[in-house]
């Protein structure tokens, strides 16, 4: 199955990523992807944007060329009580919202520690996807995490750059909380966390996963644009009328 939605993307405004929001479109356009989002690191992040960045994002256009952008975050989860650096009024101004943990915001620390930090950060309802949850460096009681998941519908990341590039080791968590989301009748979402355009859209490692426990379609959300607006406007999401057209398209 040929998937054209892709959750998870870095522009030149996160410092250690390397292409621009246009170079995005255009590789889109060029691999079939029909809806993308923009999700630069949360602004506590050592080399993050500035607030407004996030503010700002309201100049983007969403549809270029037939190809739909999300404006969005990849917001960093500070601390045990799961709050995140983008806060109040601010967070409704976009279409989506993603949150994790990273070292340079919250260090690692006890299995008990991280597994809180998730569930607090799950039913705050601030948050609409969890990056990276397979992490080694952050072990967590994964049927707890994906059971308030799926009663507060969250979406877990399984993230293909944890299988190419950074977080190595992370696939046997990934595939515990693949199973995991599916017992719990959960939704999973598939991210490139691409750093730069080129690998837009590369899910060939998450697709293993996904096959290895023969998750259901039906609660995947890249499957199609239709199904992750659906989800985002579940979630409160009300500026998503633009994208309209994407549900149309063939």
């Amino acid at each position: 199955m040929k998937f054209s939605v892709d959750t998870h993307a870095h522009t030149i405004a996160s410092t250690h990523a390397y292409s621009t929001v246009h170079e995005y479109f255009s590789i889109a356009k060029t691999k079939g992807i029909k809806l993308f989002a923009i999700t630069d690191h949360g602004p506590d992040m050592a080399d993050a944007p500035h607030f407004w960045h996030f503010v700002n994002m309201r100049v983007l256009p969403r549809i270029v060329d037939g190809v739909g952008m999300l404006r969005g975050i990849e917001a960093n989860i500070k601390n045990d009580l799961g709050e995140i650096d983008f806060y109040g009024s601010y967070l409704t101004d976009l279409d989506i919202v993603l949150a994790g943990f990273h070292e340079p915001v919250f260090p690692p620390s006890s299995q008990e520690a991280h597994t809180q930090a998730l569930i607090n950060c799950i039913e705050s309802g601030h948050v609409d996807i969890i990056t990276h949850p397979g992490n080694p460096s952050y072990p967590i009681d994964i049927k707890r995490v994906a059971k308030a998941a799926a009663e507060h519908n969250v979406a877990l990341e399984i993230n293909n750059s944890s299988f190419l590039t950074s977080r190595k080791g992370s696939l046997a968590n990934c595939t515990d909380i693949a199973s995991a989301v599916k017992h719990a009748g959960g939704l999973l979402v598939m991210g490139s966390d691409s750093h730069v355009a080129f690998s837009l859209g590369g899910f060939e490692k998450c697709i293993e996963v996904i096959d290895a426990v023969d998750f259901p379609i039906e609660r995947l959300l890249n499957r199609s644009p239709e199904a992750l607006l659906s989800f985002l406007t579940a979630r409160g999401h009300t500026n998503l009328d633009e994208y309209a057209e994407l549900i149309d398209s063939p």
